[in-house]
């Protein structure tokens, strides 16, 4: 079982760094290990399925210049092998005066980052969606879009299959060796290793050496399903944010199909995939979680004790209704179903100082590289961000950036 790379995660990092590597070594050997029993599992297929067009970030920041490209990327993956794709597009609203400031610094990222951001009055926002309510004026982001992340992820695993990738499923990282990875099934030799665990990889990096400074607290994310039409609201509509922390708060979500969804929380969880009841509880993981979230709140570092309290209320149902009803004219409150299946950030925290990271994040040398920190919103960014480590992946081993390569020298394998 020896491979020129090993990569530990098959959802949407994996699946397009694996994807990346074979477009530029054809013949490497690439395998990708997975503990569930298909790709996607996580994260990458439970998330809204936006592709968000990039004006929240920083003009500074890795992920404001993925998420513009990635944005491309994955409309044109998407066009070129048949998939499902919704153009909605996004409106921005504010809820009254001191809203529109924060309108304002969306334009202004948006303006550096090279992203198409709209103004526009009341009036016009009508014209976008009859539904949506706003305050003098809002954003109107035309590139955002929607598509099915699965079907995306499905795409992506028969891809790679296609190329000559194995995919070694319900194989669980245990441990490494110098360049030998264990696993629950068999040892994997690798020229390199790719850390792409999502909730799991910063316990990955640390037996490597890497990212000591940090652990992964996980945020759980739940939507409701707006079950009485499809034409209630027409783009996706969000709040003004906060910007100092990496939630974007409740807001509707167009999904590929058309389809309504309010969400999604941002629940505080307890243990990395605490999803429902005490599936997959792990003490030890609850006990280190628990550490890290008592001292946040002792602390209130980022207003952690607001919005834990804040994010604890809704789960109750009248109180997140309510709180999407503020960006529409009319909604039916009667119509909302169950909770939707819920999905778990994997979000990085500073241990030392006590701040939830709000960019990507790697880590690692000439054997291996650790992502440890693919932030929301990973999925739109995935293509980009995929070039973006190999590209670091090829500095680590040969100690050349791929920038100061001459044009006419090809990368090699």
């Amino acid at each position: 079982m020896r491979y020129d790379y090993l990569i530990a995660g098959a959802g949407i990092i994996g699946l397009t760094i694996a994807r990346e590597l074979k477009l530029r070594e054809p013949d490497a050997r690439i395998a990708v290990i997975e503990k569930e029993p298909d790709v996607a599992s996580h994260a990458s297929g439970r998330n809204s399925g936006v592709l968000h067009a990039g004006f929240y970030y920083t003009a500074d920041s890795l992920k404001a210049r993925f998420t513009r490209d990635g944005n491309r990327a994955m409309k044109q993956y998407c066009e070129e092998h048949g998939l499902s794709i919704n153009y909605c597009g996004k409106l921005v609203v504010a809820a009254d005066e001191s809203e529109l400031k924060g309108l304002e610094e969306l334009k202004r990222r948006a303006e550096r980052n090279g992203v198409e951001l709209l103004w526009v009055n009341e009036q016009e926002a009508a014209l976008i969606d009859p539904n949506a309510r706003t305050y003098k004026k809002a954003l109107y982001s035309p590139n955002t879009a929607s598509v099915d992340p699965v079907q995306v992820c499905q795409c992506l695993k028969k891809e790679a299959m296609s190329y000559g990738v194995d995919f070694f499923f319900e194989t669980r990282y245990i441990s490494h060796a110098q360049h030998t990875v264990k696993t629950n099934k068999t040892n994997f030799t690798f020229g390199y290793f790719i850390n792409s665990a999502g909730l799991y990889a910063d316990r990955i990096a640390h037996d490597f050496g890497f990212g000591t400074k940090y652990t992964i607290i996980p945020f759980k994310g739940i939507y409701l399903k707006y079950a009485k039409n499809k034409t209630d609201v027409r783009t996706n509509i969000y709040p003004v944010p906060n910007l100092n922390n990496p939630f974007l708060g409740v807001h509707f979500t167009k999904t590929v199909d058309g389809g309504i969804k309010i969400g999604p929380t941002a629940i505080p969880a307890f243990w990395r995939e605490n999803y429902k009841g005490w599936h997959r509880f792990r003490i030890g993981e609850f006990l280190q979680i628990l550490y890290y979230e008592a001292k946040l709140f002792v602390t209130n570092s980022f207003h952690f004790r607001r919005l834990a309290y804040e994010e604890i209320k809704k789960y109750r149902k009248s109180n997140f209704i309510g709180l999407s009803s503020r960006m529409v004219k009319e909604l039916d409150a009667r119509s909302f179903g169950d909770f939707m299946q819920p999905g778990i950030r994997a979000q990085l925290l500073d241990k030392a100082t006590l701040e939830l990271v709000q960019d990507f994040v790697l880590e690692g040398d000439d054997r291996s590289i650790h992502i440890l920190n693919a932030v929301s919103p990973a999925f739109t960014c995935s293509l980009a961000f995929a070039e973006y480590v190999a590209d670091q992946i090829e500095e680590k081993r040969t100690g050349i950036s791929p920038a100061a390569r001459p044009a006419d020298n090809p990368v090699s394998g």
